[in-house]
């Protein structure tokens, strides 16, 4: 492994990261590294734990969001339990897939019918909070070695933060465009109803409350048809 290609490697990646515009184009961009960057790589994906929910996001080939499908329909797997808080391990590696794997058996049989010979997977964290599990897959047995791990470990790491920091920028864009309609809506209330600012947000986050309603989306129909809707 040449560590010092490597270092440049993922240091343009990190500024990369940071580039995209969107959330959806920066997970894109965590997986294309992973296939890029990370020795006897064949396909990347991260998945995602809500509750008892499951999310595949930004698969490089349909066989890696069918492997999370397949591990959501067993109820066990190495992506499930790196995407778990409760297990704390941050790693996860399946050197060969033809052999006997105690933990995930019935997951490692069907995953070797379809072509896979060897993962890994890492968590996606920050201090502050958990996203899932990037997930590495090779068709080959023993393609990932100690050097593909310590390599998954800091692309997982940079990953991290730049999603962490594309999903802050997106909750602000959304944050900010919220404000703006809002303001738009009372300002159509204020015109209409010719009342202050203040009886106009009171009227829209009565609405809200009465109807059980999001203010955005009261603010929406305001913005659509001219008037607070009847209750």
């Amino acid at each position: 492994m040449d560590w010092r290609k490597f270092a440049e490697q993922i240091g343009a990646m990190a500024h990369d990261l940071l580039n995209q515009s969107s959330v959806d184009e920066t997970l894109d961009r965590i997986t294309g590294s992973a296939t890029e960057l990370v020795a006897g790589c064949d396909a990347a994906g991260i998945l995602v734990l809500s509750g008892q929910e499951s999310v595949s996001l930004a698969p490089s080939e349909p066989m890696v969001a069918e492997l999370d499908q397949l591990q959501r329909k067993l109820g066990q797997g190495p992506c499930f339990d790196a995407a778990r808080r409760s297990t704390m391990k941050r790693v996860f590696r399946i050197a060969d897939f033809t052999e006997v794997e105690p933990r995930w058996p019935g997951f490692v049989r069907e995953a070797l019918k379809r072509g896979v010979g060897s993962m890994m997977g890492f968590l996606l964290f920050t201090e502050e909070e958990e996203f899932g599990a990037l997930n590495f897959y090779s068709r080959r047995a023993g393609a990932f070695t100690e050097d593909s791990e310590r390599a998954g470990v800091l692309l997982a790491s940079h990953a991290a933060v730049a999603l962490s920091a594309a999903r802050t920028h997106a909750q602000m864009e959304h944050a900010v465009a919220t404000r703006h309609q809002i303001g738009q809506a009372m300002g159509i209330l204020m015109a209409r109803h010719n009342i202050p600012e203040n009886e106009a947000f009171n009227r829209l986050r009565g609405y809200s409350q009465n109807n059980n309603v999001k203010l955005r989306e009261v603010a929406l129909l305001v913005c659509e048809q001219g008037a607070l809707p009847r209750s």
